[in-house]
C-alpha cells in the first residue's frame, strides 16, 4: 500500500467512525464519507499534477501564482473551449474583465430556428486561470493547451434544442450592466456549487447567510487564503468530491459534465504523445468537480478504450472579445450581487499581505484598484513538496477557524465612507448612522460566528441604519455598498483586438475628435454646412443606428428621410458603452455597409416578407446605400410579394411607402424606375380583383378596405397611362356588396368618386339612416367608414364634416355618447392622415368667433341659389357653353369648327347672333365713356 493511502487511512477511519455514530451504522453516509477520501487519494495519486479550482476564487488565484513560481511548469493544460485559443493572445490589448465569444448566425447541423447560438467565457483578473494564462504567454519555452470542448460540442451536448438561452440575471443587477453578455451561453472553469437543492438550503441556513456565494467566502474562500498548496489542493477536492457524490442521480448535466472529462483527457494524452512531454513538467488546471473525476478514462495510465469524439457540425463560428463587468458575471451565472467585486477587492488585499506577486501580461491595460507591484519576500512561498504529499486534511478539517481580529480602522473608513456616498445620494444620513453602522457591523458579525465582519456583514448593516424607506429613482444602499468596496469594473477590449468593422468604424468617426472607448454618453454637434468634411461622420452615425440598439446612437437634432438632408445634426453617442454590439456587428462582415445590405436582403427574402417590408427596404437602402442598384433588387422583390399576396392586411403600409417612394422619384430622378411602374400596375389589378372580397369579409378591417381603395383612386392616374384598364375598377366596385355599416359608407364613398352615386344622392341616404329611429344607433358607425373614406377620397371632406354635424345636431345622448370614445380613438389612429384634412374643412365651413355663431348657417341648409340659364347644363334645351370670349371667337372664325364638322360627317349649324347680355351692354359703355385707359393699354400693347 502506498504511503499517501496509508496516511489518509486514519482520516478514513475517522469519517467512517462518525458515520457510525450519526446514521447507526447506515451504509450510505459511510460510502459518501469513504468515496470523499478515495477520490482525493486518486487525484493525489494520479502521474500528472492536477490543479483544481474555483472559478473567480481569490484563493484558487493566489495558490495558482504560488505553485507557478515554484513548480515552473512547461505545458499548462487548461480546462478551456479548445477552439478559444487563438483569442488569449489578444488580452494583452484589453482592459480586464472580458469574455472570449464564439458566434455563429449561419447554422448547420442544428434545429432550424435556433440560432444564432454565443457562447462567452469570462476572464478576470483575481481568477487562477488568468494567472495560468498570463504565466504560460509571457514566459518562454512555456505551451498553453486548452482541452475543453470546442464551442460546437457545447451545443451539441446541450439537453434538447440548442436555444442559445442563459441566466437572465439576479434581481437587483442592473439590467445595461448585466446584459454585456447577451443570451450567450456562459462557459465557467470550476462551477463548485451543489447541485442538490436541500443540501445548499441547507448549508445557508446554518451558516446563517443568504447567498452561496457568502457562504463559500466564509467557509471556503477565507480558510484557504492562506493555507498551503498541499492543504488548498486536497481541500477543494474534496468540496468537488463532496458536491459530485452528492449530485441528483436525475440530473442531466452529470452525463454531460462526463462526457467533458473523457474529452479533456483524451486531449491531454493526445498531445502528450505527439509533444513527447514529461508529465512532470506539467499541470492541469479545471475544476474541483473535474478534479476528481470517475470515469473510466481519467489518468494517463487508464486503460479504457479510446474515447471517440464526434465530428463538428458545418456550423462556420466566428470568434472575438467582447467586454464584460463583475455584474455580467454575477447574472450570467447566479452568484450573488457584488460577489465578483467583493472576490477582486479580497484578492488584491491578499496579495498586498502575502507578498505574492501575481502575473500579469505584457502591455495589459491595467485596471482602477492596479497597486504598486510588490516584491516577493525570501521565504514567503511555501517550498515544492518533494514527493507525494501527506495528510493535510485531518489537521485542516480539525483545527479551529482561524478568526481575524477586529480591523476597527478598516471597519471604520467603510462606515464614513458609506454615509458620504449615501448623503450624496439623497438620504438624510448623519455621523449618528455611521456609528449605528459600525456597532450593527460587529453585532451581526458576532452572530453569525465571526470575530471581523466581513463585507456581507457590513452591507447588511449599512442597509439596516440607513435605507428606511426606498426612494424610486434612487440608488439603494446595497448598490452604494458595492460601489465603495471596489464597484462594477467594467473592461474594455482594445483597439488592436478589435474586428475589422469595429476598426473601420473607429476610423471614420476619428474626426469627431471624440474618446470612442468611454463609457460615458458623449454629445456632439455636426454643422455640414460649415464642415462638409464632417459628412461622412454623419453617415456612419445615421448607420450605426439602424443597426445598433437603442441608446447606443441617439440623434438629438437632425432626421434623415426621403427627400431630406438636415444641415445641423445633434448627436448622444454612448459607443463605448455598447462595444459589444460593435464587436458583433464585426461578425457579419468587414464593413457596416455589408452589414446593413446583408440584413435588408435577408429582411426581404423571408418567408414571412410582405410587399410593405420590402418596400421599406427600398427605402433604407436609398437612405442609408445609396445607388439604384439595392433598390430596384428590393422593389422588383416587393412587386413579387404583392403579386402573391392573398390577404389585404398590409396595405396601409404598402400605400404609405408607395406614395413616398413614387413622390421621392419624381422629384429626384427623371423617370420612375421600372419596378415603381411594374409595382403599380400589378397592385391595380391586384386590389381591384380583392377588393369586392375585402368588402364581404368580416376579418378585413375598414383601414384596410379604405388604403385599397386609397391605392386605387390615387394611383389612378399612373395606372390609366401605363395601360390599366377603369373599367376593371367600376366592375370590382359594382360588384362590392358589404354588410357592415362602415363598409357600406366607404362603398357610397367609393361610389361617389366613381360618379356613380352623386352627391346629392349620398346626402338623401345619409338624412333617410337620421330619420330612421331604427338604424339610428348604428349611424356612428356609417360615419366611421365615412371618416375612413378621406383617405381614398379626400374630396368628400365637406360632406364629412356635415354628416359629423348633423350626427352631433340630432343624435340622443345614449347613442352620442357611447360612440365618442370610438370616434377619438379613429382620429388619434389616424392623426397625420384624417385629422388634418377634416381640420382643414371644418375651419372652412364654421365661423371664426362666437359672435358669428348666433347668426351662422349651415351651407347645407341655405337655399340653393338658382342658376343661371346660360350656365345650365344637362337641362332640355339648355346649350353648354353658348355665350363668353370662346363661343364668340369660334363665331366669329367659323372656318375650323365646319373643317371639323365635315370631318366628322356632322352638320354645322350656327346658332343665331345672341343678343349682348344687360351686364356686358353696360361694360361697353363704361369703356366707351372713358377710352383713356383702353387707349394706353393698347399703346402698350403695340410696342
Amino acid at each position: 500500500m502506498s504511503p499517501v493511502v496509508t496516511t489518509f487511512d486514519a482520516l478514513r477511519g475517522q469519517l467512517l467512525d462518525a458515520a457510525e455514530a450519526f446514521s447507526g451504522g447506515g451504509d450510505t453516509l459511510s460510502g459518501i464519507l469513504a468515496g470523499m477520501v478515495d477520490d482525493v487519494d486518486r487525484m493525489l495519486r494520479e502521474e500528472l499534477e492536477i490543479f483544481p479550482v474555483c472559478h473567480h476564487s481569490p484563493a484558487s488565484a493566489l495558490a495558482m501564482t504560488r505553485r507557478l513560481r515554484t513548480k515552473r511548469p512547461k505545458v499548462v493544460y487548461l480546462e478551456l473551449c479548445e477552439d478559444l485559443r487563438p483569442l488569449l493572445d489578444e488580452l494583452r490589448n484589453c482592459r480586464l474583465p472580458v469574455a472570449l465569444q464564439a458566434f455563429a448566425t449561419q447554422l448547420d447541423g442544428f434545429p432550424p430556428g435556433s440560432g444564432p447560438l454565443s457562447v462567452v467565457a469570462p476572464v478576470t483578473e483575481a481568477s487562477a486561470e488568468y494567472q495560468a494564462i498570463a504565466y504560460a504567454l509571457d514566459t518562454p519555452g512555456v505551451e498553453l493547451v486548452l482541452v475543453d470542448r470546442s464551442v460546437d460540442h457545447v451545443f451539441q451536448w446541450l439537453p434538447g434544442e440548442p436555444d442559445g438561452t442563459a441566466s437572465s440575471g439576479v434581481e437587483g443587477v442592473d439590467g445595461e450592466e448585466a446584459a454585456l453578455h447577451g443570451d450567450a451561453v456562459g462557459v465557467e472553469i470550476g462551477d463548485l456549487r451543489p447541485r442538490f437543492a436541500e443540501l445548499e438550503a441547507h448549508l445557508l441556513h446554518h451558516g446563517k447567510v443568504r447567498h452561496w456565494s457568502e457562504w463559500w467566502d466564509q467557509y471556503v474562500e477565507q480558510p484557504l487564503t492562506g493555507a498551503d498548496y498541499d492543504t488548498y489542493r486536497q481541500a477543494m477536492a474534496l468540496i468537488g468530491s463532496l458536491f459530485r457524490r452528492l449530485r441528483p442521480t436525475e440530473d442531466d448535466r452529470l452525463a454531460i459534465d462526463e462526457e467533458r472529462e473523457r474529452y479533456m483527457w483524451t486531449r491531454i494524452r493526445e498531445h502528450l504523445t505527439a509533444s513527447g512531454a514529461d508529465p512532470a513538467d506539467c499541470l492541469y488546471v479545471c475544476g474541483a468537480f473535474h478534479a476528481v473525476s470517475r470515469v473510466a478514462e481519467f489518468g494517463l495510465a487508464a486503460d479504457a478504450p479510446p474515447y471517440a469524439i464526434s465530428p463538428r457540425t458545418g456550423t462556420r463560428w466566428l470568434y472575438g472579445l467582447i467586454p464584460s463587468s463583475h455584474s455580467a458575471i454575477e447574472a450570467q451565472f447566479g452568484l450573488a450581487q457584488g460577489s465578483v467585486s467583493i472576490a477582486a477587492a479580497t484578492w488584491a488585499k491578499a496579495g498586498r499581505r502575502g507578498g505574492v506577486t501575481p502575473y500579469r501580461l505584457e502591455g495589459q491595460q491595467g485596471g482602477r484598484t492596479r497597486t504598486k507591484t510588490v516584491k516577493t519576500v525570501k521565504g514567503s512561498e511555501p517550498p515544492a513538496t518533494a514527493g507525494p504529499a501527506g495528510d493535510r486534511l485531518s489537521g485542516f478539517l480539525a483545527a479551529p477557524p482561524v478568526l481575524d481580529g477586529l480591523d476597527e480602522d478598516e471597519l471604520r473608513g467603510w462606515c464614513v465612507d458609506i454615509v458620504r456616498l449615501a448623503r450624496r445620494g439623497g438620504y438624510l444620513a448623519s455621523t449618528a448612522d455611521a456609528i449605528a453602522v459600525f456597532e450593527t457591523s460587529i453585532l451581526l458579525a458576532g452572530l453569525r460566528g465571526r470575530a471581523r465582519p466581513t463585507p456581507y456583514d457590513f452591507a447588511d448593516a449599512a442597509v439596516t441604519c440607513i435605507e428606511k424607506d426606498v426612494v424610486p429613482g434612487r440608488r439603494d444602499v446595497r448598490r452604494l455598498c458595492e460601489i465603495l468596496l471596489g464597484g462594477d469594473r467594467i473592461g474594455a477590449v482594445g483597439y488592436d483586438a478589435l474586428p475589422p468593422l469595429a476598426r473601420d468604424v473607429y476610423d471614420r468617426l476619428e474626426p469627431l475628435g471624440l474618446d470612442l472607448s468611454r463609457r460615458t454618453q458623449q454629445r456632439v454637434l455636426l454643422d455640414l454646412k460649415a464642415n462638409p468634411e464632417l459628412e461622412p461622420c454623419s453617415d456612419v452615425l445615421w448607420k450605426l443606428r439602424y443597426l445598433l440598439p437603442d441608446g447606443a446612437v441617439r440623434p438629438i437634432m437632425g432626421v434623415r428621410r426621403l427627400g431630406e438632408r438636415p444641415i445641423q445634426e445633434s448627436w448622444d453617442l454612448a459607443i463605448g458603452r455598447h462595444q459589444r454590439s460593435i464587436i458583433e456587428l464585426g461578425y457579419e462582415g468587414v464593413t457596416v455597409e455589408q452589414v446593413l445590405e446583408q440584413r435588408l436582403r435577408r429582411t426581404v427574402w423571408e418567408p414571412q416578407a410582405t410587399a410593405g417590408v420590402a418596400l421599406t427596404a427600398v427605402a433604407d437602402a436609398i437612405l442609408y446605400l445609396g445607388g439604384r442598384r439595392f433598390a430596384d433588387e428590393f422593389g422588383n422583390r416587393a412587386v413579387e410579394l404583392l403579386a402573391t399576396e392573398r390577404t389585404v392586411d398590409d396595405a396601409p403600409e404598402v400605400l404609405r411607402r408607395i406614395r413616398r417612394l413614387l413622390a421621392h422619384y419624381r422629384a429626384t430622378e427623371p423617370e420612375l424606375p421600372a419596378w415603381c411602374e411594374a409595382f403599380v400596375t400589378v397592385g391595380y389589378a391586384h386590389y381591384c380583383t380583392l377588393l369586392p372580397t375585402a368588402f364581404a369579409d368580416d376579418d378585413t378591417g375598414v383601414r384596410q378596405v379604405g388604403a385599397m381603395l386609397g391605392f386605387l383612386f390615387t394611383l389612378e392616374s399612373l395606372a390609366l397611362s401605363l395601360g390599366c384598364d377603369r373599367a376593371q375598377l367600376e366592375l370590382a366596385v359594382r360588384q362590392s356588396h358589404p354588410e357592415a355599416p362602415a363598409k357600406v359608407a366607404l362603398l357610397w364613398a367609393a361610389k361617389t368618386q366613381l360618379g356613380l352615386l352623386p352627391r346629392d344622392e349620398l346626402r338623401a341616404r345619409c338624412d333617410e339612416l337620421l330619420s330612421n329611429p331604427l338604424v339610428v344607433p348604428a349611424f356612428p358607425l356609417y360615419l366611421s367608414g365615412f371618416v375612413q373614406a378621406l383617405e381614398p377620397v379626400p374630396a368628400l371632406a365637406p360632406f364629412v364634416v356635415e354628416a359629423l354635424s348633423k350626427a352631433f345636431a340630432r343624435l340622443p345622448d345614449p347613442v352620442l355618447l357611447p360612440w365618442l370614445p370610438t370616434l377619438i380613438m379613429t382620429l388619434r389612429k389616424h392623426v397625420p392622415e384624417l385629422v388634418p384634412v377634416l381640420v382643414r374643412e371644418a375651419g372652412r365651413t364654421f365661423p371664426g368667433g362666437l359672435a358669428e355663431l348666433d347668426a351662422w348657417t349651415p351651407p347645407w341648409e341655405r337655399p340653393a341659389v338658382p342658376i343661371r340659364q346660360g350656365r345650365q347644363t344637362g337641362e332640355a334645351g339648355a346649350a353648354p357653353g353658348r355665350s363668353g370670349p370662346a363661343a364668340a371667337l369660334l363665331a366669329r372664325h367659323p372656318q375650323a369648327c365646319d373643317a371639323v364638322a365635315a370631318l366628322l360627317g356632322c352638320p354645322a349649324e350656327w346658332p343665331a347672333a345672341e343678343v349682348p347680355e344687360p351686364g356686358q351692354v353696360e361694360v361697353r359703355e363704361l369703356l366707351a365713356r372713358h377710352p383713356t385707359t383702353t387707349g394706353a393699354i393698347a399703346a402698350l400693347l403695340d410696342r
